[in-house]
């Protein structure tokens, strides 16, 4: 194998970077953000693979979840806490399914950059490049503004940088505080009589506060109980952008991606010699790799020779997306593989990408009992081969959106345009993927996770 640098992947075959018209403005640019602050540091990124490769061994879960594609429009202090806020009541639902430690991981602070399934897109006659994200062009359809800019990446950074301070201090201000987070939930489950189930799982852990409280263990006393550790992830797409933000650790010599603490290979860009692989292999952030239908068994052994040779727990996480109707037929030859070569992986279901259709009036949306279906064959599924799926990843919001179908609310079809605001793929809303964590919870004391 040739020897990494971190232009290395130049060499590689590159797909789903933009083309920009104006290389020495891309220079400059490149140049200023090589001499930022770094957005997240290699102690939290060390302490993250600590507890990535404790979920391989059976001792904690992965939640990750946020925005399919951050808007610069939709940048407010309001959108970032409620989307922190779904999260955490996410993790303690899960963590009372699941009886094990949740690993908290926002698509946010960097979730900027989305490949498409099409260069271009045409509308009555005119054909311009694609939306491709925030970071790379502007979502109006206006020949300007859909030119690749590389001044949107330092407009990314910027927005990263706040978005991550203001996380920081939800996580450690008392924001996080645990008896807060579960009142929140029985707020959600508080009427309707299908909340029956929920409003007992909340009840549980409501009592198990109220005991350990009485025993003198409260969130005055307890870190613990009052701060949590929240780290951020994106798919690492656009390249010069990851580029810039790569430094090497001053304690330990290591090199890493500072743009976030998790990063993942997409689907369209894992391929063999594929710039965004080689671009990988030579950091030492923990890696997801999203795995469809096309991923090749032999190819993904292929794949964890290149991006993890010493076989680190932790590295690497499968991110398997086949949607509820394919998720038999391709899921259980990835993990038979797997198991065969003795490779050690955290294996996460994404059960979004998969299960994406169009409405009857032409909108595009996923069904929530399609999610919910392919969460629990994936368990299932891992039961029986002698795994465990160790994570979930998800797009989805805090906000009161209406682009996934379903769920105890009863979105219906004709509901979608009340409230339909991504900027790309469906999200579940908060609702919704609370609502999903409790039945995930529900799989997982079942099948005795």
């Amino acid at each position: 194998m040739r020897q990494w640098t971190i232009e290395s992947w130049k060499d590689s075959t590159i797909k789903h970077i933009p083309d920009y018209p104006d290389q020495n403005h891309l220079e400059e640019v490149e140049k200023t953000l090589s001499n930022f602050p770094p957005l997240v540091f290699a102690g939290e990124v060390r302490s993250l693979k600590r507890y990535l490769a404790d979920v391989t061994e059976g001792n904690g879960f992965l939640l990750q979840g946020g925005d399919c594609a951050e808007s610069f429009s939709e940048f407010h202090a309001d959108n970032i806490r409620d989307t922190f806020r779904v999260i955490l009541q996410m993790a303690v639902v899960l963590i009372s399914g699941a009886n094990l430690p949740v690993i908290k991981v926002g698509r946010m602070a960097g979730q900027f950059a989305k490949p498409r399934s099409s260069p271009t897109e045409t509308i009555d006659g005119v054909e311009l490049p694609s939306y491709t994200g925030d970071i790379i062009n502007d979502i109006h359809f206006d020949p300007n503004k859909r030119q690749p800019n590389p001044d949107r990446m330092l407009k990314a950074y910027s927005q990263s940088a706040s978005t991550l301070n203001l996380l920081r201090a939800f996580a450690d201000g008392g924001y996080a505080d645990l008896r807060h987070v579960n009142s929140w939930n029985m707020g959600f489950v508080k009427s309707g009589p299908q909340g029956e189930r929920y409003r007992h799982l909340a009840h549980k852990i409501q009592e198990s506060l109220n005991f350990m409280e009485a025993l003198g263990i409260t969130s005055l006393n307890t870190p613990q109980l009052r701060q949590v550790q929240y780290f951020t992830s994106h798919e690492a797409l656009l390249l010069p952008y990851e580029e810039a933000l790569t430094r090497v650790d001053s304690t330990s010599g290591e090199i890493y991606d500072t743009s976030a603490h998790f990063l993942w290979i997409g689907d369209r860009t894992r391929f063999l010699d594929s710039a965004h692989i080689e671009f990988c292999r030579g950091i030492e952030n923990p890696i997801g790799i999203k795995c469809g239908p096309t991923m090749n068994p032999d190819e993904l052994i292929q794949l964890l020779d290149i991006l993890n040779p010493n076989d680190d727990a932790g590295r690497i996480t499968l991110i398997t997306r086949f949607g509820n109707d394919k998720i038999e037929t391709y899921l259980p030859r990835l993990i038979q593989t797997v198991k065969e070569e003795g490779r050690t992986v955290v294996w996460s279901s994404d059960p979004m990408h998969g299960n994406t259709i169009k409405s009857s009036n032409g909108i595009k949306t996923r069904p929530f009992d399609r999610i919910l279906d392919e969460v629990n064959k994936n368990i299932e599924i891992h039961k029986s081969e002698g795994s465990r799926m160790g994570g979930i990843h998800l797009e989805m919001t805090g906000q009161n959106v209406t682009e996934c179908t379903g769920g105890l609310a009863d979105i219906s079809e004709s509901d979608l345009t009340d409230r339909y605001r991504t900027h790309c793929d469906p999200r579940l809303n908060a609702n919704q993927a609370i609502e999903l964590a409790f039945l995930i919870a529900d799989e997982l004391k079942t099948n005795g996770h």
